[in-house]
């Protein structure tokens, strides 16, 4: 018997911490764990020009055939200028679209497996947990480099610089675009300088995990490192998501992009990276991509998604700071200062698996039990009785 081996996973920390939080009777209970987006009505909203992209597309769509096994070339080119912009030519860039930004690692990761199975893909420590599930599962070597300074909530850049200097020609640094997850702490234009002259003198591939466009410092912003990284080296690998910066979260937007050395090898790995999708799962999804393509291309319809993604990166903000005062008064010092400095959902608090515990058990707060925290599960009215527990465990 085959089927009878098979051993179940580890419970996914995420879906056990939702079914925890909806069991949980406590009136008062504060979910700062489920890593999307809330309005303070604890919704996760269907963006208007979403609304209208959609409306338009019912009446205009004519069909529900195959696109083609790369995706639509007319939505490439708009995640391509969204986040590329100019800094490199287009008839440089192989892309194709995936089920979301998950499976743009996973293709880009199964690219480098076949071409470079020996490489060594450094991440950051901590990184997003995914990041390692697929490198596990890959069979791809990987090692971490230094990334934040638990002590002061920042980058712990001497410490990243050295542990990169290990990387052999040949390797790949993986990188987030933007509002690092879970830490909250990006790169700063002279960290992207610098990552673009090591890669280029040294050898070495650039890979960008691009999820937040837009909920850092802006649209255009968020991608200023990436673009002068992408100008400064000859190869690049770039994964998109639209679950956050379109709150197409189920639609499962995503696109992987190459940034070649000329358009011979952009051709060839168009048609590798279309390979790998028709392996996988064949022709990638269309509908919310689409809509991307739709919001994008219309000025209107853009004008309306970038107020919107404003206005949501304004909460977070102002929920960081919020979150910074409150936990300044109950503690009398600037422990967590570091909030308010951070950019996008996500912070680690510097708490040990028994604190967050405490933190849910004794007062209903539920985070995951690395100590990251949710911060757009925060609203006007939680953040008191949120600093307070904060306080009352991590001292």
């Amino acid at each position: 018997m085959v089927l009878e081996r098979v051993t179940a996973p580890e419970p996914d920390a995420i879906l056990r911490l939702m079914r925890a939080f909806a069991d949980d009777p406590r009136p008062e209970k504060i979910d700062l764990g489920v890593g999307v987006y809330r309005t303070e009505a604890g919704e996760t909203p269907v963006m208007r020009a979403v609304k209208a992209a959609e409306r338009r597309l019912w009446e205009e769509e004519q069909s529900k055939g195959y696109v083609a096994l790369a995706g639509d070339p007319a939505f490439l080119d708009a995640v391509r200028g969204l986040t590329l912009g100019d800094a490199v030519e287009g008839r440089r860039v192989a892309a194709a679209a995936t089920p979301g930004g998950t499976g743009a690692v996973r293709q880009a990761l199964d690219l480098v497996r076949m071409t470079a199975p020996g490489a060594t893909v450094w991440v950051s420590a901590p990184t997003w947990p995914n990041h390692v599930s697929i490198l596990a599962a890959i069979g791809q070597p990987f090692r971490a480099y230094r990334y934040l300074d638990a002590e002061t909530g920042a980058l712990d850049r001497e410490g990243m610089h050295a542990d990169l200097a290990q990387a052999r020609p040949g390797d790949v640094v993986l990188l987030h675009g933007c509002c690092h997850n879970p830490t909250g702490v990006d790169l700063a234009p002279g960290d992207w300088a610098r990552a673009a002259r090591d890669c280029a003198a040294r050898g070495l591939l650039p890979m960008v995990d691009l999820a937040y466009q837009g909920f850092g410092d802006g649209v255009e912003a968020d991608v200023a490192g990436l673009r002068s990284l992408a100008a400064a080296v000859p190869e690049l690998l770039l994964c998109v998501s639209g679950s956050k910066t379109f709150g197409l979260y189920r639609d499962r937007v995503g696109a992987v992009l190459a940034v070649t050395g000329d358009p011979p090898a952009r051709d060839r790995v168009a048609a590798r990276l279309a390979g790998l999708n028709r392996q996988a799962y064949a022709f990638p999804p269309d509908h919310g991509a689409r809509l991307v393509t739709m919001i994008l291309a219309d000025p209107a319809l853009r004008v309306e998604w970038e107020a919107e993604l404003a206005a949501m990166r304004a909460r977070i903000a102002g929920m960081r700071r919020a979150l910074a005062d409150a936990l300044r008064a109950e503690t009398g010092s600037d422990r967590f200062g570091f909030l308010a400095d951070q950019r996008g959902l996500f912070s680690l608090l510097g708490a040990t698996p028994d604190q967050m515990d405490r933190l849910r058990g004794d007062h209903a707060l539920y985070a995951v039990q690395d100590g990251r925290i949710n911060v757009a599960g925060l609203t006007p009215a939680t953040v008191a009785p949120a600093a307070r527990a904060i306080a009352a465990v991590l001292g």
